[in-house]
C-alpha cells in the first residue's frame, strides 16, 4: 500500500549530507513494512536486523566505534555484502542507547552507508537526541492513503482540488460513504488490507482487538509498576469519556477516589508513546496558544478511530443511524488527523460553556478555530462568538455537507479533514 512517507524516504536517500534516520511512531502503523518496501524498490539489497533481544548485534555496537568495523560485523552477522550507497541497513525495535551511539558515528562522518533505525518508544528520543541523526515521525494511514489503497486515487485528487479551489466536490456522496467505511477500519494498515480482501466486520474487530492488546502490552512494560494498571484503566475509559456531552477527561469515570496526581505520569506515558492524543482547554485566545493552556483540563482521544470503533463495540448500523456516535468518531478523527499534521491541539470553552472543538496554530503563527457541526448540534454558534470576541479572520466548520464558504468560515466535509494537514505553512 502506498504511503505518503515514501516521498520523505526518497528525499533522505538523495540528501548529500544524509545522516542515519531514526523513524518513530506507535506500533502497528506500518513503519517496518514501509521501510522494507522502500529498500526493495530503491536498493540492490536490504539487510534487516531485529534488535530486540539480539545480543550479538548489541555487542557489535558496544564494542565498535569505527564505521568500517561495524559494517564488517553487520555483514558477518547477516551473511550479506554491504555496499556503500546501494545497501539499506534496517535496525528495528531500537531501544538501546549503545546502538544509537554507534549510529551517531556514521552521522558525524557523513558516511555513505544508508541506515534506518525504527522505534516505537518515543520517550526514548530525549536519550537519542543529537545532530548526528535525522528524526522522522510516522503515523497511521489517513483517509487519503485509504482512498489510494482502495484504488480511489482520482477521488482523493478531486477532494484536494475542491479544497484548494473552494468549490463543491462532484462525488460528495461517494466520498462520504467511503469515509464511513474508513471510520470502521481506521488507519492501521493490517486492518485496511484485510478489509480490502473481504474480511467481515467481526474479523476486523478481532484484528483491532489484537492491536489494542499490543498497546496494553506496551503499557505493561512501563518501568513504574504502579502505572501499569493505571495506564490500562485510562485506555479502557476512553469510550465512556468521549461519549459524554462534556468530553473533558474525568478521573471519576475510572472509579471513586481516583486523583489527578496519581495518573499524571501514566497519561504522559500514553501520550509520549502515541497511544492517546491530548487536547488542552483554553478559555482565552492569544499567541502563542501554549500560553493559554489550562493544564488540568483536557480531553484524551484514541490514536485511531478504527480502534475506538471497536472499543465502543459498534456495528455499521449504529454508526450510520446514531448521530451521537458519529459525532464521537468524527471528533476523534479530527483529533488524530490534526495531530498527525503536527499541530498541538487545544479546545476552547468559555465561562458561558460555549465550546469550539479545536483551536490550532500554524507555523506562521496564525490561529485557526475548527468547529464540528453534526445534525445533533447543527445550530452550534460557538464559532461565530469566538471569532467576534477574539477577532479571528479564518475558521473552519467541519460538517457532513459539501464544500462551501460563508463570510470568514469555510465549510469542509468531514472526509476532507486530511487537507488541513497541509495547512501548516
Amino acid at each position: 500500500m502506498e504511503r505518503k512517507i515514501e516521498k520523505f524516504y526518497q528525499k533522505w536517500k538523495q540528501d548529500i549530507i544524509r545522516k542515519p534516520l531514526l523513524l518513530y511512531g506507535a506500533k502497528q502503523i506500518g513503519k517496518t513494512f514501509s521501510v522494507l518496501d522502500f529498500g526493495k524498490k530503491e536498493y540492490k539489497n536490504t539487510i534487516y536486523f531485529n534488535t530486540e533481544n539480539n545480543k550479538n548485534l548489541l555487542n557489535v555496537f558496544k564494542k565498535e566505534r569505527a564505521t568500517e568495523k561495524i559494517i564488517l560485523n553487520l555483514s558477518l552477522l547477516s551473511g550479506e555484502t554491504i555496499l556503500k550507497e546501494d545497501t539499506l541497513i534496517i535496525l528495528d525495535n531500537v531501544v538501546e542507547l549503545d546502538i544509537i551511539k554507534g549510529l551517531k558515528v556514521f552521522g558525524s562522518e557523513h558516511s555513505k552507508y544508508h541506515i534506518i533505525a525504527i522505534t516505537s518508544k518515543k520517550e526514548k528520543l530525549s536519550e537519542f537526541k543529537g545532530e548526528e541523526l535525522q528524526f522522522k515521525a510516522m503515523t497511521a494511514m489517513d483517509f487519503e492513503e485509504y482512498l489510494w489503497a482502495k484504488d480511489e486515487k482520482s477521488l482523493a485528487e478531486i477532494i484536494r482540488e475542491s479544497f484548494t479551489k473552494k468549490k463543491t466536490c462532484p462525488f460528495h456522496k461517494v466520498a462520504l460513504d467511503l469515509f464511513m467505511d474508513f471510520l470502521e477500519t481506521g488507519g492501521l494498515p493490517e486492518v485496511i488490507y484485510e478489509s480490502i480482501n473481504g474480511k467481515s466486520s467481526n474479523e476486523l474487530d478481532a484484528i483491532k482487538q489484537k492491536i489494542i492488546d499490543v498497546y496494553k502490552k506496551e503499557i505493561a512494560i512501563n518501568n513504574v509498576l504502579i502505572d501499569i494498571p493505571r495506564g490500562i484503566e485510562v485506555l479502557d475509559s476512553l469510550p465512556e469519556q468521549l461519549k459524554k456531552d462534556n468530553k473533558k477527561f474525568q478521573y471519576g469515570l475510572m472509579g471513586s477516589g481516583k486523583r489527578a496526581k496519581e495518573y499524571e505520569s501514566t497519561i504522559n506515558y500514553l501520550i509520549n508513546n502515541q497511544i492517546v492524543i491530548r487536547s488542552n482547554k483554553i478559555s482565552k485566545i492569544k499567541s502563542p496558544l501554549s500560553s493559554c493552556k489550562e493544564k488540568d483540563s483536557f480531553k484524551l482521544y484514541a490514536n485511531d478511530e478504527g480502534l475506538l470503533y471497536t472499543m465502543l463495540h459498534l456495528n455499521k448500523k449504529q454508526l450510520l443511524t446514531d448521530e451521537k456516535i458519529k459525532e464521537v468518531l468524527y471528533e476523534n478523527h479530527l483529533a488524530s488527523t490534526l495531530s498527525d499534521g503536527g499541530y498541538t491541539l487545544y479546545y476552547y470553552q468559555s465561562e458561558g460553556k460555549a465550546e469550539v472543538n479545536f483551536v490550532i496554530q500554524n507555523r506562521n503563527g496564525q490561529i485557526i478555530p475548527i468547529e464540528l457541526t453534526t445534525r445533533s448540534n447543527s445550530k452550534a454558534k460557538s464559532l461565530a462568538v469566538l471569532m467576534k470576541k477574539f477577532t479571528i479572520i479564518q475558521a473552519y466548520r467541519i460538517t457532513e455537507n459539501n464544500f462551501s464558504t460563508k463570510k470568514e468560515i469555510r465549510y469542509i466535509p468531514v472526509y476532507a479533514a486530511f487537507c488541513l494537514k497541509d495547512n501548516q505553512s
